[in-house]
């Protein structure tokens, strides 16, 4: 029973980091398609370091994106 419980509050545990990290909607995908394009090419499909480049050049992003940018904690 013990066990049961303390693999549940691990399971329970782990998975908060996953949720608070989700990644873009799709209407915050397409909000920084331009600009993810114009200034990150070389690293796209490589999320963490497109999340990186975006926030680097979030003073020459568009409006849209850098309000994305903003609401993922850049």
């Amino acid at each position: 029973m013990k066990i049961s419980v303390l693999a549940a509050l691990l399971l329970a545990a782990s998975a908060l980091p996953a949720a608070a990290q989700s990644g873009p909607s799709p209407q915050e995908q397409m909000a920084c398609r331009g600009d993810a394009s114009k200034f990150c090419a070389e690293h796209i499909g490589k999320p963490p370091q497109m999340n990186a480049c975006l926030r680097e050049n979030k003073s020459k992003l568009s409006d849209s994106c850098r309000k994305v940018v903003e609401s993922h904690g850049g």
